[in-house]
């Protein structure tokens, strides 16, 4: 009996949400329980270290379908986006998404080999990133149309925790319950405040021409002063919780990979 490739990706996908919420659980747990922060390659390593190598593999295959899965809906608009604006950004949004998610399993694998380093160092990705970006011609320029990109984003997630727009992915029998819709508020609340902090972060960085004031989401965690870190780590836990019921009762539209497949062999020189 064969498996449908398509039914299979969409399988791996709900494994990718499953992936994302454990990361944002342990991200908001270790906050809460320690008051150590760190950002999804930390609790990746976090994962790694305390749920073994099987865990691992199933964050890898998730993490890879749920990164293709986005391309796939940027490239070939596979959850049916609008042809307006709006469609336009939840397509470049799902572009980023998919590109961040494929770095993600990429990490997950090194640690699976043994060759990748769970937590940070004393320089973060962030601060690395822009280092090297200052280095380039119009670097400072690059810093800081990335910081208010960061801080359009943020504003995004504020506007869709408000609106409550993302329950309409979600099955309706589930996406009518209260608790859908106020475990999703609190998420993408927390993941809002968080952007707009990393995004200053970038824009100073850009202003000052110093890379050490850049950061992500562990500098953003650790610059909240409490109680605020604490409400934004519960606000994280929260968003951990959507994931796991997006795993379970999102609505996805299959990616045909048996078509995608067929065009681009019909497309090789023969």
């Amino acid at each position: 009996m064969r498996t449908d490739p398509s039914a299979a990706m969409t399988i791996f996908t709900r494994l990718g949400f499953a992936a994302r919420g454990l990361l944002y659980l342990v991200i908001g747990l270790l906050v809460l329980r320690s008051g150590r922060t760190e950002d999804a390659t930390g609790a990746l390593g976090v994962v790694a270290e305390g749920g073994g190598r099987i865990l691992l593999l199933l964050i890898i295959l998730g993490f890879l379908a749920y990164g293709l899965w986005r391309l796939a809906d940027a490239a070939f608009n596979v959850e049916r986006h609008g042809s307006d604006g709006r469609g336009k950004r939840e397509r470049v949004g799902a572009a980023v998404s998919g590109v961040v998610h494929l770095f993600l399993a990429w990490q997950a694998l090194r640690l699976f080999r043994g060759t990748g380093a769970g937590g940070g160092g004393a320089d973060s990705g962030a601060e690395q990133g822009a280092a090297t970006a200052l280095q380039l011609p119009l670097g400072t320029f690059m810093l800081e149309i990335a910081g208010l990109v960061l801080l359009g984003v943020g504003v995004a997630q504020l506007i869709k925790a408000w609106k409550a727009d993302f329950l309409r992915h979600l099955e309706p029998r589930v996406a009518g319950q209260p608790w859908a819709r106020w475990t999703g508020q609190g998420g993408y609340a927390a993941r809002g405040l968080v952007f707009l902090i990393t995004g200053s972060f970038l824009v100073s960085a850009g202003l000052e021409q110093k890379s050490r004031e850049a950061g992500g989401m562990e500098e953003a965690l650790d610059w909240l002063t409490s109680p605020w870190d604490s409400i934004v780590a519960v606000g994280l836990f929260l968003f951990g919780l959507y994931c796991l019921i997006e795993a379970r009762y999102r609505m996805l539209n299959d990616v045909p990979v048996g078509k995608l497949a067929a065009k681009a062999r019909d497309k090789l020189p023969v």
